[in-house]
């Protein structure tokens, strides 16, 4: 590589880095700027443009398997390996966050955990999140996991795990694998459904969050019988 490039990259990476730390980095960076770690003497703006056009956003990238990864041209198993390992880091930081914090103190940090556990899933899965009387997350699991276009619930089961965690609260989170669009009218009839069970014991039905591709869809946003 020549030094004029060498020259180059550092500056360019420099610049990445003080644009983190004054909270301006797009997430296409900051795969950019991990990427550097990862491969310290490439130029690895192709490949991160690479790895978001091919698995369709950032957030899909490290939801990928190694296998996957390493499929990419460019990545190599140690770099698959060290990806995985920001996406766990990532994941724990905002599970922790919202254990320690009311998940509408920020509810950015929610929208991101919900990416990082449902992005770039190929079939759809329904998640509960069980709520404290401060609407601190207790516990964190997987109800259903079902085919490309359905997944299913069962509101009695959620109300007898709410009523076992001494939960105040609950949040589905949902994905659509095959679509980024929001709300399925199956959607809207289930959580009609389980915000009714949830009610009949004083259990209260915080919210649906969607997410389709990369998007994350509030249904507290659009349907007013949620706060209601």
């Amino acid at each position: 590589m020549p030094d004029t490039d060498e020259k180059f990259y550092a500056g360019h990476r420099e610049r990445l880095r003080a644009k983190l730390l004054d909270g301006k980095l797009t997430d296409n960076e900051k795969l950019e700027l991990l990427l550097a770690y990862a491969i310290p003497r490439r130029d690895v703006r192709p490949l991160a443009r690479s790895l978001v056009q091919r698995f369709g956003g950032v957030y899909k990238v490290f939801n990928a398997s190694v296998d996957e990864l390493v499929a990419c041209k460019g990545i190599g198993h140690n770099t698959a390996v060290f990806i995985k390992l920001v996406k766990e880091i990532m994941t724990v930081n905002y599970k922790g966050q919202m254990k320690d914090m009311p998940v509408f103190h920020d509810e950015k940090i929610l929208h991101n955990y919900c990416r990082m556990v449902l992005a770039n899933k190929r079939v759809e899965e329904l998640h509960l999140l069980y709520l404290d009387h401060n609407l601190q997350l207790i516990s964190d699991e997987t109800h259903s996991t079902g085919t490309f276009n359905t997944s299913l619930v069962y509101p009695r089961e959620i109300a007898r795990r709410a009523l076992e965690l001494n939960a105040r609260s609950v949040v589905m989170v949902h994905n659509h694998p095959m679509s980024d669009h929001a709300f399925s009218q199956d959607d809207l009839d289930s959580t009609q459904l389980v915000i009714s069970v949830l009610k009949s014991l004083e259990i209260e039905f915080y919210d649906l969050i969607l997410v389709a591709g990369e998007k994350v869809f509030s249904m507290r946003t659009y349907y007013p019988f949620i706060k209601g």
